[in-house]
Formats: structure tokens, sequence, C-alpha cells
């Protein structure tokens, strides 16, 4: 018979029995055609490989992640996850989202259009993720129509907004959420819902939203796995205690592995899902089971019948991997066609420009001076003196921010911010819409002098600055407007470290090589300013994230997250 790829003597990976098999695969249009014993003997391969005892597994699937994170190009990320194995992935342009809507999102689709991993798109459900901010788009029911008539979505994505969800039945969530079972029943539905419990949790999952990504506590998972909710658990839920919990209940069938977001610096260094599949087997999981949460029971998931096994019909994703509990990967194959060998060059496609020209204008905002970081305190026409303040405290270890209230002093209509032992955190509206600008104090394991800035901040993508001073603060703020997005740190007048991201203000077009090298840069002069957290980066950006737990910033002003509302940065006289 004869077949287009045959691969003999390796141990190959069935996801039915979760264990590895010896034998031969042949490869036929791109699908697998036979597993099993018969070989060289049996068919006639225009290309024959003989695997040397190794192991085949099937490429790995990403359910839930976020191309923007990585802050490079659907190409330059496709380029990255191939040399990880990863070879079907599902993104959710939310980010792309807030900055252009509709066509935000379809231009993401279409520049993935041509790349080597199969990427199948998730709706951006909340854009914007709550009404306390302004974005650049929106995704209406209009737009997720229009979406929904292309084959490369595959689900609804993320619904973040579980406070209007649970509280306000007219809110915009749930007017999607009802016409999407209405009209949509088949439809996937992804979910965000952290800390929820009990009533709560279950309501959330009465409207249609069956999956969580936050991060897990073993009575969270417990929880939702008894509710039916699938688990797609990130590397920040990988604790002792829920990695144990996996290891010892038979709960494979109910969760797999993601990614959300991977910052370059960690994509070139680590890797992507092969990281997180890697540190499950380091962790005292069996390599079956981490393989089988990374790649078939996501497939199941997203109901991509056609991939996650190695089987007649499947489509032909596979690796050849040396070193099981390692992760040794040394080729990938793509639909039957090898597309990464560690033994020969492997390089990224030319730099050149994917999306429209108006892309890599969206910063519109005019150079900032000193004054515009002098805080008008509003006091409601209250005299001078000393008032009950709430300040932000970064934590490392998590992007929740916390709410501390301290002594602040307002002289002559003017917060004193410089003298209150704080940092100043501010918010300038970027789309030229309607000019807000909001402040905030900041303290905890963030920068202790100088300032950054960026427009990196979800999910909003306003211009966002930290700092100890206004000068420093009107430097890093200009540096990015000047560079229409990015980030920049400064300190004593100085730049110590800038990365521009001009498409949106969220990307760069470089391969994820040089990024994750001026990202490396960024994160030291940073950390050289006092930042104290595992990643720095994603702390700033997600200051302005109004669905995160508990206080966070928005152009609105002051967001506390847990009810929902814009609260005063200045609590009572004293």
């Amino acid at each position: 018979m004869r077949v287009d790829l045959l691969i003999e003597n390796v141990l190959i990976y069935n996801s039915y029995f979760k264990r590895f098999m010896p034998g031969n695969a042949a490869v036929l249009d791109g699908k697998f055609l036979y597993i099993g014993k018969m070989g060289a003997e049996s068919f006639e391969a225009g290309d024959v490989i003989d695997g040397q005892g190794r192991y085949m597994i099937p490429g790995l699937i990403d359910i839930h992640l976020h191309i923007e994170s990585s802050m490079i190009t659907p190409e330059a990320f496709s380029h990255a996850l191939i040399r990880n194995g990863v070879t079907t992935i599902v993104p959710e342009p939310h980010e792309m989202a807030n900055v252009f809507g509709l066509e935000g999102v379809n231009e993401m689709i279409k520049a993935s259009r041509n790349c080597v991993a199969d990427m199948f798109y998730a709706i951006p459900s909340s854009v914007p993720a709550t009404s306390m901010e302004t974005t650049g788009g929106s995704i209406e029911i209009e737009d997720m129509n229009e979406l929904l008539r292309t084959e490369r979505i595959i689900c609804l994505g993320e619904i973040m907004n579980y406070v209007d969800v649970i509280t306000d039945p007219d809110c915009k969530t749930n007017q999607i959420l009802k016409h999407i079972r209405e009209s949509y029943p088949q439809l996937i539905i992804e979910g965000h819902v952290p800390k929820l419990l009990d009533l709560d949790l279950h309501q959330m999952i009465f409207s249609g939203v069956d999956s969580d990504h936050t991060h897990q506590t073993i009575e969270g998972m417990e929880a939702r796995i008894a509710a039916g909710m699938f688990i797609e658990i990130q590397e920040k839920s990988m604790t002792s205690e829920v990695m144990d919990y996996l290891i010892l209940h038979d709960v494979s069938e109910h969760f797999c592995f993601v990614t959300d977001d991977v910052m370059p610096d960690s994509f070139q260094r680590r890797g992507h899902l092969n990281h997180i599949v890697r540190k499950a087997i380091r962790m005292g999981m069996e390599p079956e089971m981490a393989i089988y949460a990374g790649t078939f029971t996501p497939a199941r998931r997203m109901r991509m019948h056609d991939r996650g096994a190695i089987a007649p019909g499947k489509i032909a994703d596979f690796m050849l991997v040396s070193d099981i509990r390692d992760l040794t990967i040394e080729q990938v194959y793509k639909r039957g066609s090898k597309v990464y060998d560690v033994i020969e060059p492997y390089k990224p496609k030319a730099n050149e420009r994917a999306f429209p020209q108006h892309f890599y204008e969206s910063v519109k905002l005019a150079e900032l001076t000193e004054t515009d970081f002098q805080v008008a305190a509003e006091t409601n026409n209250g005299p001078d003196g000393r008032y009950m303040g709430r300040v932000m405290m970064v934590k490392d270890g998590s992007t929740f921010i916390e709410e501390h209230q301290v002594e602040v002093e307002v002289r002559g209509g003017q917060l004193i911010w410089q003298e209150s032992g704080y940092g100043l955190l501010a918010t300038f509206e970027r789309y030229g819409k309607s000019g807000n600008r909001a402040y905030g104090l900041i303290g905890g394991d963030t920068i202790k002098r100088g300032a950054v800035a960026t427009t990196y901040s979800h999910d909003n993508h306003n211009l966002l600055v930290v700092g100890h001073n206004e000068a420093d603060m009107m430097l890093a703020a200009n540096w990015v407007i000047a560079n229409q997005g990015g980030f920049c740190a400064v300190d004593g007048g100085e730049v110590l470290a800038g990365l521009r991201l001009p498409v949106g203000g969220i990307l760069t077009e470089e391969p994820l090589e040089q990024t994750a090298e001026e990202v490396e840069k960024l994160l030291d002069a940073m950390k050289s300013l006092g930042y104290r957290h595992y990643n720095p980066i994603m702390s700033l950006s997600t200051h302005s994230l109004a669905v995160s737990p508990a206080l966070k910033l928005t152009d609105h002003g002051l967001i506390d997250v847990n009810k929902g509302k814009v609260i005063p940065l200045l609590v009572r006289a004293i």
C-alpha cells in the first residue's frame, strides 16, 4: 500500500489507554492511516523514518491563551510554538479587540491564516471587560454573529465580568450569554470565575459558563468539578497541593493544561505548553497523564475530534521525543510534514508589516507635562488637611491588588502624594475619545523610585504610568507616546530600557528572540527600580484590569472590583 510517510520503531502514545505502545505509524494525505506492527514490508512510503526507539506523541494543544501576552504577532508566535511541539492553539484576541474592536479580531485571524500552527479563535466576549473603562473598540452581539460565520471561530472566549452576570440580569454580558444559548446552543463558552463558590459559582454555570482557567485551590477545584465544570490548569495553579490532587484523584477527564499568558522571555527560555507538561511530570505526574492533559482532553473540550491522538483518521501532528520525562523534542511534524528538527537551522520569516496602516497609529495622545502628574484632590470642596486615602498594594506572587488606607495630606487643593511615602499610579485615555485621566496611590512590591510607563495595560490598553516623581513619569510617558506604544523605564531623567510595541500599542513584529532580549532588559530595569514581583511586567500591566480583585485603576477612577463600582481616592477627613 502506498503511503506518504512511515515512522518505524517508535513508542507510540495511545490516548485511549493512556500508555505507550511499541510499533509503527503510516501517514497518508496528512492524516494517520495505520498504527501497529506492520511496517516497510506492507507499506511503500515516500519517506521512511527510523524512530530509533524514541517516543512519538501527539502535537500539543493549548485551548486558552492570548497571543498578545507574548507581545509578538501570530506569525512569530507560530514559529516559536512549533519548536516547542505546540501544533494547535485557541487564542482569544481580546487585547487587540479592546484596541480595534471587530476589526482587531479579523486582522488577527487574517494574520494567522498562513501560520504553520493551526489557530482556531475564541470570540472575545468581554470587550470592554467592564463599563468602567474606555477602550478603542468593543465587541457587540452583531459582531459576534459576523465572526461566527467564519470557520476559524471555535468558542466564545472567557466570560470575565462575573460580578455583573450574577448581580445584573440585564447587563451586556447576560445579554450575550442569552443570545449565544438561544442562537448557538452548541457553542462552547469559556469562563473566568476566580474564587467563586457555592451559589455564585452555580449561577455562572447556569448561565452557560462551564470552564474556568483562573487560579485554583483544592476547595475551588473540587467545587467546580463536582458541578460539571471543566478546569484549565495554568502554571500559577500548579501548586504542590493542586498537583497532588490531580495525581491522586480520578479526574483526568475534567482538566487540561493551558498557558493563558506567556511573557516573551519565558517563552524563549522555558518554552510554552511543553514547559507546563514537563513541569507536571517533574511534580510527580506520570508522563502519560501529563501528555493526556496537553493533547487529548483539550482537543475534546473544544470538540476538535480530528486531532489530539495518534489514531487512524486523525491529523498527523506529532513530535518525536528522546527523553519523555524531560520532554526533549527532536522533531515536530505538522500534517505529516516535518516542520522542525533540532539539528537543522530554524529561522523565522523576515519581519514585514501584516496589519493596516492605522494599526501603527493608535496612540492619540499629545505630549504630557509634569503638571499632568499633579493630582487635584477630590474633597467635595472640603478644607486642606489630613485625609485617609486608598493605596493599591502590590504583592509578589499574585496580580491581585489589596486596598490599604493611609494618611495623606491635601494642600492648596492638591494631593501631596510625593510626601506620602507611596508612589503615584496614573492612567490616560489614549484613543482620542474622552480625554479621561485618573490617579491612585500605590505601594508594596512595586518600584521605589523612577518611573515606568506602558500602553500594554490590560484590558483597555490606555497609557499607564507609575512613578515617584513627576519628571521621570513625564519622560517615560512621552517615550511611549512617541513610539506609538510600548514600555519605558526611567530613573533620574535617564531612559533605562524601552520596548517598542507599535502594532496597536501592544505588539511588535520583531521575532521572539529579539523581543525576549528587550523584555529581559526591561525586567532588569524594573527590578533595579525596586520592583519585587515574580512577573513585574504582568503585575504592572494588570493594575488596570478591572475584573481582577480587588482594587484597580482605569481612566474612570479607582475600581472596587468586588463591588463593581468606581470609588474615591480619598475616604474621609481626619
